[in-house]
């Protein structure tokens, strides 16, 4: 539990000084030589900085904050930022941050998303939207099923909170990366090339009073 707990403070930690930079997740692995820890994010050179101060000051904040040994941090890109949803929840969340209307950041998000080629996404976005009074949004896209063991394995999903002057906001995000296979989606095998049918021989009938008739005869009585 204390270790679960641990990876969740550093993972919002990460997501607070990391956010310009689209971070997504952190994997942290014991090693005999310390703790190897992997940063995904959209904006690698963000994460390292100017000369490796950002990654530095990183490194002596995991290990005096958290208590890691020997902290090795390396940073991996994400090959298609609009197909996490941590990174699109963030992007949103800065969009409402300048003062950019709710609507239009989801719509914007949400475009960037299916033309990445997503199957399908919803985003949620949660707060006082427009009065006093709390409620929520959705919006969404593609095709996006909701139960399922399958879904549960193959939907991706992130939560990001933002505080704007109105209140604390929630951005959901669920995304249903490409290529994927759904159980109830039917597939169309190519037929490939008939085998010939075979043809019967056909037998030469002669009829009869013709020439090729009388030859025969003949060939028949020399031969007797």
């Amino acid at each position: 539990m204390k270790e679960n707990v641990r990876k969740v403070e550093i993972d919002e930690y990460l997501g607070n000084e990391l956010k310009r930079a689209g971070y997504s997740r952190v994997e942290m692995t014991k090693t005999p030589l310390g703790t190897r820890v992997v940063i995904y994010a959209a904006k690698p050179g963000l994460v390292i900085g100017r000369r490796g101060q950002s990654i530095r000051d990183l490194t002596k904040n995991l290990e005096e904050k958290f208590g890691i040994e020997n902290p090795q941090i390396s940073v991996a890109a994400i090959e298609v930022p609009e197909l996490d949803p941590k990174v699109v929840a963030s992007q949103i969340a800065m969009a409402l941050q300048r003062g950019i209307h709710f609507r239009r950041a989801a719509y914007w998000a949400l475009q960037r998303t299916v033309e990445a080629g997503a199957l399908g996404v919803e985003i949620a976005i949660r707060g006082k939207l427009t009065t006093d009074r709390a409620r929520y949004e959705k919006y969404r896209a593609g095709y996006l099923p909701a139960v399922g063991e399958a879904i549960s394995k193959m939907l991706r999903r992130a939560v990001v909170d933002v505080q704007l002057k109105q209140g604390l906001f929630g951005i959901g995000v669920r995304l249903m990366p490409p290529n994927v296979v759904l159980p109830d989606k039917p597939v169309i095998k190519e037929l490939g090339e008939a085998a010939p049918i075979p043809t019967p021989p056909v037998e030469e009938v002669v009829p009869e009073g013709s020439e090729i008739e009388e030859v025969a005869q003949i060939a028949d009585t020399e031969k007797a």
